[in-house]
This record gives structure tokens, sequence and C-alpha cells, in this order.
């Protein structure tokens, strides 16, 4: 009997490590104060602009909506103001997860002004960037209608920032598949290989396998033909991946499989086209297109 539930998760805040975060905060800022990435570095490091103001000056700026969003890394905001400088205060006026309209009130930033300026742009670069993801996603869970099928991210995730686009999918309706190559066993092609010339024995023997070495491991294949639905059946795979069929043949996919695995539908798909596919019966749809497809978001930080 196939479990949905144990295919997918969606990640909170608390699940994330922060100390690889706190790394990608002290990247941005060695980018912007000591030329970080650059060989020779700098013999000049510093924000020289806002040194210019009076280091007794302090400031309260607002951070605000400039479009419609789904808002995405304002737990990640406190962190990078205490990079800078640990009195800059952060005051909340929303959620991450919360859908805001255009001039909605995000929160507020109060402390010296020299630290402030420094730290605006990464604070927005995170906050843009992430928010960018949430609300490309809400898009599509709302496209889904109130289908029963899931939508799911993927692992085509910017590299260093996958767990936060992961979380930022997770606030704005998704669901995460596997977080990485450690939490799951994905069958395809080129691994079905490995096991001989006879793709339904290379199925069964690539299952048996995996059970034998990680019985807790659930076991994904992808399928490109209705023929080797049968060869995923027969090795009980949990999970069969549908790469690329169309509408007809993901009804005809749906009906072999039945309760025997989870479907996942996957390749092409578009917003436009989820609609159709929320009333076929999948289990999942995935798609890497809301994080490698979204936009930034703009929100202004303004005194």
């Amino acid at each position: 009997m196939k479990q949905p539930d144990r295919c997918c998760q969606r990640l909170s805040w608390s699940d994330l490590d922060l100390a690889p975060l706190k790394s990608l905060i002290q990247l941005a800022k060695s980018e912007d104060l000591s030329a970080g990435g650059l060989r020779n570095g700098t013999a000049t490091p510093g924000d020289h602009s806002s040194a210019l103001l009076d280091p007794s000056q302090t400031v309260t700026a607002s951070l605000r909506a400039r479009t419609a969003l789904t808002l995405c890394g304002l737990e990640l905001a406190p962190h990078v103001l205490a990079a800078y400088d640990s009195s800059l205060r952060f005051d909340a006026a929303a959620r991450d997860g919360d859908t805001l309209a255009k001039g909605d009130a995000i929160g507020t930033v109060s402390g010296p002004a020299t630290s402030l300026l420094s730290a605006e742009r990464p604070l927005l670069n995170f906050l843009q960037k992430l928010s960018g993801v949430a609300t490309l996603t809400r898009r599509y869970v709302d496209a889904l209608g109130d289908s029963s099928t899931r939508l799911l991210d993927t692992r085509k995730t910017t590299p260093g920032y996958r767990v936060l686009e992961k979380y930022a999918v997770a606030c704005g309706g998704g669901w995460n598949h596997r977080i990485g190559l450690f939490d799951r066993v994905m069958l395809k092609d080129n691994h079905l290989a490995a096991f001989g010339d006879n793709p339904r024995q290379s199925a069964i023997d690539a299952v048996s396998e995996s059970r034998r070495r990680h019985p807790d491991i659930l076991v994904e294949m992808e399928v490109d033909t209705l023929e080797q639905i049968e060869h995923a059946l027969a090795a009980k795979v949990d999970i069969i991946l549908l790469d690329n069929f169309p509408v007809p043949q993901l009804q005809q996919a749906i009906q072999l499989i039945g309760d025997q695995a989870v479907t996942e539908a996957s390749g092409g798909i578009t917003i436009d086209s989820l609609p159709e596919l929320a009333s076929l019966g999948l289990d999942f749809i995935s798609t890497g297109a809301t994080v490698h497809q979204s936009t930034w978001i703009d929100i202004g930080l303004d005194s």
C-alpha cells in the first residue's frame, strides 16, 4: 500500500542548521567589505560611504513590500544584522509564509546608521531572493486549486542555498522532495544499466540491493514509458516518477499503478499545465521551476 505522507516533508525554520547559513552571511559581508572572492583582496577594506556619517547617529527604517508577495527570509534577518552590529534591532511585523499586499509592513530595523547602511544590501538580497521563490511557489500551488495532488521541489537549487530555497518553497505552500542524495534512492536509466542488460531484472536487483543496505530509505524509480512501469511494480518501488508523460499516458499510468506505488509526475511542468494535471489523481507533481525560474521580489528599506 502506498504511503504518500512518507514521501515528502515541509521544512520549518527549526529544521535548518544555522552554522552554514551564518557562513553564507559572512561570505556576503566579505564580498562588500573586504573583496571576498577576489584573489588579491583589497588594500582598503570597509564601507567608505557609511564611514562618512557621524558614528553616533542612529536611525529607524521600515521594511515594506513594494509589490504583492509571499514572504520568506524574515527568520534570517536578525542573523544578518547581528553579523554587522549586535546593537542593530529587528522588530518583525509579519512572518515567513505570510502573503502581503503592496505597501504592507514587514518589520523595522533600528540602530547605528553606519552599521545599518552596511547591512542593508545583504539583508535585502536574502529577503528578495527567498521571497521570490516563495511567491512563485504560491502561484503554482494556487494553480493546483483544491486538488489533493501536492507540489514538490527538486534538487535544482543554487549551490550553498539548498535548505534556504527549499524552506522558501515550504513557505510558499509547496512540499519538499528529497533534500539530497543521502535521503532517498532514485533509480534512473544509468543506475539500472549497471545491474545488467535485462531492464526488468535490473530494477528488481537494484531495489533488492537498496533494501538490503538501507531498508528504511525510500526507493523511487524514474520511468519514461508505460512498459517500464511494469518493471518498477515488479521491483516493488515506493515511488514511480513519470517523466515527461503526456496527459493521456499519465492517465494510463495512474490506472496501471493504482495503490501499488506513489505517483509523481515531472518534466515539462508549467503553471498553465497544472490545472489539467490537478484532476488526474497524481500524488505529486515535482518541478524545479519554483526555484530556478523565480525572480527577486521588490522589498524596500526606507527610513
